[in-house]
């Protein structure tokens, strides 16, 4: 180890990776106090990546900044620990830290980039799985084949893609080899071989896939021009590909070749076809990637698509482990980085939500603000990201239910800002009519579907007048008094169904009762459909395809059936009641007997005459017939 003029260690840490940064210095100055934060203090103020080490000396972090000093020393402040669990334990496990600094934002974005990937740290952003993705690969080689491959080899070859599919890859692959037939043989042609005839043509010469440049059947020339069509397809660029088998068409036909000339127009009808099912917006779109990212509990989604000149070439959706908490700028700015290693390049423009926290070299970010094309695109992609986390979902509920229902409750409590996982949620509705038969409903959901045994009904007891809000306190404060008197287990969320009015009604059954900090509590208007957290003038608004909203409008809408239902059937009783006391000689007593006998008022009175009779007595009888009471 080196020492400076002071006695202080210096340390080297790993060495940037095999890529040309125009680094300063990479060491870190050792404080026999072994005091971490004094040492987070001695960072420069310049721009760098910084590692955080265990005790162990393996990096668990590796992060970017602007300013080594200000970002470093920000990780030991108090107020930004509360805001994660992860955040805290990451901190507790910080042994030591390595820095190198460079100069610039987006030196540090890629050396932080190329850290990632080479030392996987437990707490940064990264791919949630393995997985590679087919891409469709143009080897290089002498006469080069064209395949699927799930493996990127850096060897001047040309890779498209990845794919999402593999039946997508499959067609599209097939379709160019429709086009223009190459050899599929791992044979090492060369000119040396070629010439000599070592080899003889196959089977596939026979079938028409191949034209057999093994044997010399088909120029270097001839074969090159098919791969450059082919690459041009696989980039998007088809009216380029367009334009020169129409051409090749017509000189075939001027040439009065006109099987060939038919073969050109065959593959122009392909193109056509092709074109048309993959045409997504309008060409004058131009070239364009598109990323649509969503965030949900610890795991982000991000959608990526790109457009050649109004088509669709490829997308595919990446699954990211997000553990501190990371922004959806952050998230948005790792996965466009991982799609450019991926693809070899970006597009000079990428439409995306909004704009991540760093630049790209030659690419213009574009945030659609009205409808339109781009808009369109943007809206596919989110569509598409909706979906596959729909899908996943799905198939980790058939082999992991308890993993999924994990997730979702992290997202849950994510979305809503709460302290703990909302198992047990509770939600209250209130109906009357003009102030008329005024009750509620309270539903009850553990681990996100209903617990209908614990549902409960309320009569309105306090209240006379028609007061939503009075009513609201009422009810929450009798719901939460008897769990606490009984000892019962209280909710870890209550959902109202009304704005900031009826929400603040609730809350003051909550402070009365001291419960304010033990349950979360939000309210869910029902017009646009807003999200009202306590304290907050401002509401939340929620993507109307998020697991959240849904989740929480299913419980808003049990908890409306549920009240609705039992308010009809009080004031059915009510008109049912009514319309038999009112008749002369009819009691309260004759009422309740014929109600428990026949049930409703329809049933009596097709009961006729004497069966009532036998019932509740001949006066009684007579009188209902004196009323013109049965059918």
């Amino acid at each position: 180890m080196e020492k400076n003029s002071r006695g202080e260690v210096k340390e080297k840490c790993y060495p940037p990776p095999e890529r040309n940064f125009k680094t300063y210095t990479y060491f870190i100055m050792h404080y026999p106090s072994n005091d971490i934060q004094q040492k987070a203090e001695s960072l420069p103020n310049l721009p760098g990546v910084y590692q955080f080490l265990d005790a162990s000396g393996t990096v668990i972090y590796v992060g970017k900044a602007k300013n080594l000093k200000k970002r470093v020393a920000s990780y030991f402040f108090e107020n930004r620990q509360q805001e994660s669990g992860k955040l805290r334990l990451l901190v507790s496990k910080i042994a030591d830290i390595f820095f190198t600094v460079v100069t610039s934002e987006g030196e540090a974005f890629l050396l932080e980039n190329t850290y990632i990937k080479k030392l996987q740290p437990r707490y940064n952003i990264n791919l949630k799985d393995d997985k590679t993705y087919p891409s469709i690969c143009i080897k290089k080689e002498l006469f080069p084949r064209v395949f699927l491959t799930r493996k990127i080899i850096r060897d001047g070859s040309k890779y498209y893609g990845p794919y999402s599919s593999v039946r997508t890859a499959r067609f599209l692959l097939d379709f160019v080899r429709q086009l223009y037939p190459l050899r599929i043989c791992g044979l090492k042609l060369t000119t040396e071989n070629i010439t000599s005839g070592k080899f003889k043509p196959c089977l596939q010469l026979q079938m028409g896939n191949c034209k057999a440049p093994c044997a010399g059947l088909q120029s270097l020339e001839s074969y090159n021009d098919g791969v450059n069509l082919i690459g041009s397809i696989l980039k998007g660029n088809l009216a380029s590909v367009k334009e020169s088998v129409k051409a090749s068409m017509l000189q075939a036909s001027n040439n009065l070749q006109f099987e060939l000339a038919n073969e050109f127009k065959e593959k122009l009808h392909l193109l056509l076809d092709f074109q048309a099912k993959s045409t997504v917006v309008n060409s004058s779109v131009g070239n364009v990637d598109v990323f649509y990212i969503v965030k949900e509990g610890n795991l982000a989604y991000c959608s990526f698509m790109r457009v050649a000149a109004g088509t669709l070439v490829y997308s595919y959706t990446m699954e990211l482990n997000a553990p501190l908490n990371e922004t959806l700028q952050e998230l948005l700015s790792f996965a466009i980085a991982r799609i450019k290693d991926l693809t070899e390049g970006l597009n000079e423009k990428i439409i995306v939500p909004y704009k991540p926290d760093v630049e790209f070299e030659g690419v213009t970010f574009v945030i659609p603000t009205s409808r339109g094309d781009r808009q369109k695109l943007l809206a596919m992609a989110e569509n598409n990201c909706r979906a596959y986390i729909a899908q996943r979902l799905e198939q980790l509920e058939s082999v992991n239910p308890e993993v999924a229902l994990e997730q979702r409750l992290e997202t849950l409590m994510h979305d809503l800002n709460l302290k703990t996982l909302p198992r047990h949620i509770e939600c209250f509705d209130n109906s009357n009519t003009q102030g008329q038969n005024p009750v509620a409903a309270c539903v009850v959901f553990k681990n996100v579907k209903p617990s209908k045994k614990d549902y409960r009904h309320f009569l309105i007891k306090t209240v006379n007048s028609p007061d939503d809000y009075a009513s609201m306190e009422e009810v929450v404060y009798r719901r939460y008094k008897r769990l606490l008197d009984r000892g019962e287990k209280l909710p870890q969320l209550v959902v109202i169904d009304g704005g900031k009015g009826q929400l603040n009604a609730a809350l003051k059954a909550l402070k009365r009762l001291n419960l304010r900090r033990k349950i979360s509590i939000v309210g869910l208007a029902k017009r646009l459909e807003e999200v009202f957290l306590p304290n907050d003038p401002t509401p939340l608004y929620l993507n109307k395809n998020s697991f959240t909203l849904k989740l929480l409008m299913h419980i808003r809408d049990e908890a409306h059936r549920f009240g609705i239902t039992f308010h009809r059937k009080r004031r059915s009783d009510k008109m049912l009641d009514h319309a038999l006391e009112h008749i002369p000689g009819i009691g309260e007593a004759s009422v309740n007997k014929l109600l428990a006998h026949y049930k409703t008022i329809a049933q009596i009175k097709a009961a006729g005459y004497r069966n009532v009779a036998q019932e509740v007595g001949l006066r009684q009888a007579k009188a209902l017939r004196r009323a013109e009471f049965f059918v």
